[in-house]
């Protein structure tokens, strides 16, 4: 055996073992001792060799490869995969119907919505018939009067012509005869009677019914334009931490009074000690929102928004609403309107206009918008946005921080009547 293991040539040897990629069976060649390097013989029970050197990259994708799968375990995953195909297929249909639910949602809101305009398409056009309809009552019975008055006058016109003839012949005849007098009736003059008064239109009310439309068509105007916000209403209540002493708060936490004599009530680390303001209970970080100040029981104040940031101590700018670069408002003080933020202000009250009783504040938190609204009548009084950076310095356009409702009593002059109370209007539809 030892003889035929000699006479193999090494070359074919090193080839049969790279080919098999298995490693080489144990030579013993005569004479030499086996290398400490060898080893152990291969377990032939194993699935794989070990080699005594690295495989080749192609030889060890092909052992990376995952084992062929028997026969139960093919079945197994043909079970799983079928399993899944199912619950797949009840997801589709599951949100086929769902989009289906929500497509027939979507057609019964449009219809709601459709009916309810309609509703006040009808009445509108309801109104419109019953204007035309008295405008043409009131031509006719103008032009009946009209009518009467005319026929009057022709009588009259011919009258006048009886008697110029009249004249004439008489006139002929005192040339003829010499002069004699006229007995006849020679009255040409007539005067106006109070029909000629009533053959008009009534002009005045038919300027009192344009004023009383122009009316209507603004306030219908902004209690469209109010609607959208309303969707959006914030229920908003008062933080009693964060509310100065002077300030009265209502157990419903929306009502907020002003008092000469400040409160028996501890010190708070985030409450105003020197302004007298209070803020909301609740930031706002995301979406749309809309509240209403009633502030028409107040001389002075100040409504708008601020980051949680602002100062709480003291009387410097850093806590005063709109004297910061955290804060944004409107404010009344001696009868003028102005609004301010990062201690700068713009008037924004056309004269010859009240101010506000109601003051409509909507946030936008995601477009970085802040708009002041007058409540009734829905004018916009002021926005903080991206367009006003060049009047507001450092003006945020995206808010960094949540948004908390602010409210400022301004403390009375000598001699003057002071803020009273402002109140959070319930929005709720």
């Amino acid at each position: 055996m030892a003889e035929e293991e000699k006479d193999i040539p090494a070359a074919q040897r090193l080839a049969a073992v790279s080919c098999v990629g298995t490693a080489p069976p144990a030579v013993h060649i005569r004479g030499r001792q086996p290398s400490p390097l060898n080893l152990p013989p291969q377990d032939p029970t194993t699935d794989e060799a070990t080699l005594p050197y690295p495989r080749s990259p192609r030889l060890a994708r092909k052992t990376n490869q995952p084992a062929a799968l028997s026969r139960e375990a093919l079945s197994r995953h043909l079970e799983d995969l079928q399993v899944e195909r199912s619950r797949t297929e009840a997801h589709l249909q599951s949100l086929k119907k769902r989009s289906d639910d929500l497509s027939r949602s979507a057609e019964a809101m449009k219809q709601q919505i459709g009916e309810r305009f309609e509703t006040m398409r009808q009445a509108l056009l309801k109104e419109e018939q019953a204007g035309m309809d008295w405008v043409e009552q009131d031509r006719r019975e103008a032009s009946g009067r009209l009518s009467r008055v005319l026929r009057d006058w022709t009588l009259h016109l011919k009258q006048v012509q009886k008697n110029i003839a009249c004249a004439k012949k008489a006139l002929e005849q005192a040339g003829k005869e010499g002069t004699q007098e006229y007995t006849g009736h020679l009255s040409c003059q007539k005067k106006e009677d109070a029909a000629q008064e009533g053959s008009k239109m009534n002009e005045g009310r038919f300027q009192r019914l344009l004023k009383a439309l122009r009316n209507i068509s603004k306030d219908l105007q902004a209690q469209l334009q109010r609607k959208s916000f309303l969707l959006d209403s914030t229920a908003v209540h008062i933080d009693r931490q964060t509310s100065n002493r002077h300030i009265a708060v209502g157990l419903d936490r929306r009502a907020i009074c002003f008092t000469s004599e400040p409160q028996a009530a501890p010190e708070l680390p985030l409450q105003f000690d020197r302004v007298c303001c209070a803020l909301g209970s609740a930031g706002m970080a995301a979406g749309k929102h809309y509240w209403e100040v009633d502030v028409g029981c107040c001389s002075a104040w100040a409504v708008g928004a601020t980051y949680g940031c602002i100062e709480r101590k003291g009387a410097d700018k850093g806590a005063k609403l709109g004297r910061n670069r955290h804060s944004w408002c409107v404010e009344l003080r001696e009868g003028h309107l102005s609004a301010w933020h990062n201690d700068h202000h713009v008037a924004c009250q056309v004269r010859g206009h009240r101010p506000p009783r109601k003051v409509g504040v909507l946030l936008d938190y995601q477009r970085g918008r802040l708009a002041f609204y007058d409540g009734r009548t829905m004018k916009l009084l002021q926005e903080f946005c991206a367009a006003l950076t060049s009047v507001f310095d450092r003006m945020h356009h995206q808010f960094t921080e949540p948004v908390f409702p602010a409210f400022r009593f301004f403390k009375p002059d000598s001699g003057q009547l002071g803020p009273s109370r402002m109140e959070i209007c319930d929005l709720r539809l």
